[in-house]
Parts: C-alpha cells; sequence; structure tokens
C-alpha cells in the first residue's frame, strides 16, 4: 500500500511543516529552529512557496510563532533528558520531524508519537519510502480519539512505562478539542509517573491578543474551518492553569509567548517576531 492510499497528514500538519522549513530560506539567520526533515515528509510540489499561506511577509508572525514553539518543547526535552528522563511522548505528533533529526537522541531517549491512524500510516510510508524508517526507539502509536479510545492503553502496548517519568508535549492541539476532551488529556497525563512534564500549547481569546493579531486570528480561525478542523477552544491563562490544578499537577505554570518573542527574537535585524494569541501550559506530576 502506498501512501496515496492513506488518510494524508492534516492541513494543519503540513502548513506547520512547510512554515518550519520556510523559516531558513525567507528569514535571516540566525535561525530560532532547523527543520528541513519535515518538508521532505509533506512532500509537496514544487510550486508549494507560491501557495497564499506561504508568503513570506504575510505569515512571518505565525511562522516565528511554530518555530519559537518548536524550539522550545525539544530544549524541555533536552533539559529532561539531562535530568534521567528516558520517554518522551508527542500527543498529536503531526509531521514532528524530532526522532529524524535526532537519530541518537540524548540520554537513551524513547519517542513516543500518538496520532490518528490513518495519517500515521502515511507518515510510516512516507518515512520507508525516504530511507528514515522507523528505528525500535521510535514508537508509532495510533489511536482513533474519535472512538473513544484510551491512548494510555495503547501506549503501553507499545512499550510506555507509566511508572517512569517522561516529557509530553501537546502542541497546536487543545484549540481543535473541547474543553472536556482536554481535560481528560490533562487527567490521563497527571496520572502517570512524578516528575512527568507536560507542555501543551493553548489560544487565548481574541480581546487578549495585541490588536494587530486579532485579524489574523480571524483568519487562522476561518482557515480552520473551511478545512473542516475548526477552532473549539480558547483559553485565559488563568482558566487552564485551573484546569491542569484540578486535574491533579502538583506544579502549573503559564509561559507567555511574548517571554519567547523576547528570548529569541529581540534584536533581529529582519524584525521578525512572532504573533501573540498562543501560550504555554507547563506542568509538573
Amino acid at each position: 500500500m502506498s501512501s496515496g492510499d492513506l488518510a494524508e497528514p492534516d492541513n494543519t500538519a503540513v502548513r506547520t511543516a512547510l512554515w518550519r522549513a520556510l523559516h531558513l530560506t525567507a528569514d535571516r539567520p540566525p535561525h530560532v529552529f532547523e527543520d528541513e526533515v519535515g518538508l521532505r515528509l509533506a512532500g509537496p510540489d514544487g510550486q508549494w512557496r507560491q501557495r497564499p499561506d506561504m508568503d513570506p511577509a504575510g505569515t512571518a508572525a505565525f511562522r516565528a510563532a511554530i518555530v519559537a514553539r518548536a524550539r522550545r518543547v525539544e530544549e524541555l526535552v533536552d533539559e529532561q533528558a539531562a535530568q534521567g528522563v528516558d520517554q518522551y511522548l508527542l500527543l498529536g505528533a503531526g509531521l514532528d520531524s524530532f526522532a529524524q533529526r535526532r537519530p541518537q537522541p540524548p540520554g537513551g531517549l524513547r519517542v513516543f508519537e500518538i496520532d490518528r491512524p490513518g495519517p500515521q500510516q502515511w507518515k510510516r510510508n512516507r518515512l520507508a519510502e525516504l530511507g528514515y524508517g522507523v528505528p525500535d526507539w521510535l514508537r508509532l502509536v495510533p489511536v482513533d480519539f474519535e472512538r473513544g479510545e484510551d491512548w494510555l492503553e495503547h501506549l503501553a502496548a507499545a512499550g510506555f512505562d507509566p511508572r517512569r517519568r517522561a516529557v509530553v508535549a501537546s502542541v497546536g492541539v487543545s484549540m481543535y478539542l473541547t474543553e472536556d476532551a482536554t481535560r481528560d488529556v490533562l487527567r490521563k497525563v497527571a496520572g502517570l509517573a512524578a516528575g512527568t512534564t507536560l507542555a501543551m500549547t493553548f489560544l487565548l481569546p481574541a480581546d487578549l491578543l495585541d490588536p494587530a493579531d486579532r485579524a489574523g486570528l480571524r483568519t487562522s480561525s476561518e482557515s480552520a474551518d473551511r478545512a473542516g478542523t475548526p477552532f473549539r477552544s480558547f483559553y485565559t491563562p488563568g482558566r487552564m492553569l485551573a484546569l491542569a490544578r484540578e486535574s491533579g499537577f502538583r506544579e502549573v505554570a503559564h509561559l507567555p509567548g511574548r517571554v519567547l518573542a523576547e528570548r529569541w527574537f529581540t534584536g533581529r535585524p529582519d524584525g521578525l517576531r512572532p504573533s501573540s494569541g498562543e501560550d504555554f501550559l507547563l506542568a509538573t506530576v
């Protein structure tokens, strides 16, 4: 069976991979995050740079936000691996390429990617076609959330040990879930081993965005509606922190997107700076 016979990745997963690649050609060094593998996985035609959502100037702020969040997550993975954490779980992995860019993961890390069965099998086939394959330390775990499947059971069957610490990333996912579904994710992660750390992004309500970014949020929301993947949930930082505490996390923290902007984009000669609107929840079991 070829990748063409299967459900393809979501539009958002492809867009994220292309923006990460575009950062390396449209933006001047220093580059915040380097990822060309996602572009190879997506395999767009030669005209992909002419797509309206790839306009270098018009999408610069969104592109910057995407690479900033990717860098923060992978810094967290490295920090946790240095402390002996040896399991990395990606919820809604899409076309993430950590395992291909880091063929010798730090500290003997085992990587678990959860995604919908169709797109994940498509990705598995692409990895084979491109010569990457799926090494033993990378586990692709298909889960159909719409059928109410228990992703913890699937994880355990794939070799994930809930008694050992893990770093868990849920990036660019919560806006597509109902609050009840996000609460369920939080509770399950909070039930993992003490010391497990979660990094989850969430979208802010429009009135908390910088005024200049509100039109972009409307455009993104309308695009998501047309793609059949509407934005379902927005959270104030206080609400997200409350959900995490109620779910059982021992420590919770809010990381505003502007902190990442100040860290990696201050003083850039090209003026590149992330849009506001997507922040991080950092929580520890």
